[in-house]
């Protein structure tokens, strides 16, 4: 059921701000214009909304974490390598960085990092099958020739239902027909991790296409500008974002210094970015969660820090539920600020379970690392767990303690971090990794209506990354939208918002989800395993 705003509060006026506002029709628990919830403006005579649980804290607060964060290119540290195997949760893909030539003004006409941010003009992502098809629509993006991108690019969405860079520029190329856009900014690794790439701009593909079937400001439609964070271009790119007056917001970025440069630049500029290290997330009284821009000085990581602790609380629960005493050893990286965040918070939390580590094992970089006889130490040492605090970069380190780990009698525990999460995992790890029980901010389930539609739109399981991207680029979407200028978007952010309808309605600050690897058939292609939801 819908309902009217003006941006007037009716009820308990003093307990909120005002900022009228032409009547606007909302069907979700705020006003999209002013951010106003229902239940300051329906009175109870009147369908009194529900009280919004906790359950509605926005995926996208931990969305931004693990997308920016944990989930890809903390350190942009990453071999460059594409996975040689995959499923929906990430394809091999192989990327070039430019191959139609620019003509006209689109934002990277004059961008110092031209090759790495499109509208729609040139192909970031490809390798694919629809390739030709994409290049067309490239071509025809360049000459402004909008039917005819339309076009090429829904025959390379027909070709390749599971690219998620076709159906952006694809919307994008309806947008610019119909004029006027609402424009936004997703950074991603393409040139890091094209896999992780592609999980992120699946979720922002989605919701894009949801809302401009239904745009909430009339007439003008979402774009979305992909760039590629190319290690040591971050900044320059921020500098290019911000030079580029019609980008609203942007969705993106880590913790690493670079990252800080970048959120630096855009708050020096008045452009919004939602990041790890410029939102936070406060709870009040009422249960109700509030996601707002923060400074940089003020609150660096501590949406991290929070998704982390809550990732050790659910680790060491499980862990002494199942493993009763719980003895931990640790495989991190203290080279990782992730891992070893990681490492520290379970170390905290694990004793509050009462279970124990045992052991700490560091595998910075170049420190020499035998998994066999590591595996055989912390066994010895009394552990019947082994958790994995290890970025992506570490996959086949991970790998290598759970071959280890499957000769040990008996063989210990198996867990980890979401940046295991990965098809290289199940196909590499074989029958070493069954059981390997992952912590990560969304599961697939089959039941869940929003893994159903994702499903059936890229054909195929979504990641937690996919699920993520889209309550992220919602929540974006919801502050552009409800001012379509760069100050309006900061002083929505800033104020708090709150969104409902997301990916998955759950409490990511109380418990994690968790994901077993169980035999299966929709797994990656080369294995017989697949992540499964741990009830």
């Amino acid at each position: 059921m819908t309902w009217s705003c003006d941006g007037v509060p009716k009820n308990n006026p003093e307990q909120y701000s005002s900022s009228p506002h032409s009547t606007y029709e909302n069907d979700g628990q705020i006003c999209l214009m002013c951010g106003l919830p229902k239940e300051a403006v329906v009175s109870p005579g009147k369908s009194p909304p529900p009280p919004i649980p906790v359950k509605q804290i926005l995926m996208a607060v931990v969305g931004v974490v693990v997308i920016g964060g944990g989930g890809f290119g903390l350190y942009k540290a990453f071999s460059g390598k594409t996975p040689d195997s995959s499923q929906t949760t990430g394809e091999v893909t192989s990327t070039t960085s430019t191959t139609a030539a620019l003509s006209g003004e689109f934002l990277s006409s004059k961008a110092v990092s031209a090759p790495l941010i499109s509208q729609g003009e040139k192909i970031l992502l490809a390798g694919g099958k629809a390739d030709a098809e994409k290049q067309a629509g490239a071509a025809a993006f360049v000459g402004k020739n909008w039917d005819d991108a339309i076009a090429k690019y829904e025959a390379a969405a027909k070709t390749d239902a599971n690219d998620p860079e076709t159906k952006i520029y694809l919307n994008n190329a309806t947008a610019q027909k119909t004029g006027n856009p609402l424009t936004i900014a997703v950074v991603v690794p393409i040139s890091a991790s094209a896999d992780a790439a592609k999980e992120v701009l699946r979720g922002a593909a989605l919701y894009q296409d949801q809302y401009n079937k239904s745009p909430t400001v009339p007439g003008r439609l979402l774009e979305i500008v992909i760039v590629n964070d190319e290690v040591g271009k971050t900044v320059s790119i921020a500098q290019d974002l911000v030079n580029s007056p019609n980008v609203l917001g942007v969705l993106g970025h880590g913790i690493d210094s670079s990252s800080q440069d970048a959120i630096k630049t855009y708050e020096t500029a008045g452009l919004a970015a939602i990041s790890p290290i410029s939102s936070s997330v406060s709870i009040d009284a009422a249960n109700k969660a509030t996601l707002k821009l923060t400074k940089l000085l003020e609150k660096t990581d501590e949406m991290l820090k929070v998704y982390l602790q809550k990732v050790g609380e659910t680790v060491a629960n499980y862990a002494n539920k199942n493993h009763s005493p719980a003895a931990i050893a640790i495989f991190y990286n203290s080279d990782s600020l992730y891992s070893k965040q990681l490492k520290e918070l379970l170390v905290a939390e694990v004793p509050k379970a009462s279970g124990k580590i045992v052991k700490e094992v560091d595998l910075k970089a170049g420190a020499t690392f035998d998994a066999k006889s590591a595996v055989a130490d912390v066994s010895q040492a009394g552990a019947n767990v082994i958790f994995m605090a290890m970025g992506k970069d570490q996959v086949e380190q991970a790998i290598a303690i759970a071959q280890a780990n499957k000769e040990t009698v008996p063989p210990l525990a198996l867990m980890g971090g979401s940046e295991l999460y990965n098809p290289n995992t199940l196909v590499k790890g074989e029958d070493a990794i069954k059981d390997l029980v992952l912590a990560v901010p969304w599961r697939w389930e089959k039941d869940d209506p929003f893994s159903k539609q994702a499903s059936e739109i890229w054909q195929g399981r979504v990641s937690w990354r996919t699920a993520t991207a889209f309550d992220a680029t919602q929540a974006l979407t919801a502050a552009v939208s409800s001012n379509p200028t760069r100050e309006g978007t900061v002083k929505f952010l800033t104020t708090g918002t709150q969104i409902s309808g997301t990916a998955k309605e759950f409490d990511l600050l109380k418990e994690i989800p968790l994901v077993k690897a169980v035999e299966g058939k929709d797994g990656p292609p080369g294995s017989k395993y697949q992540f499964d939801a741990v009830k």
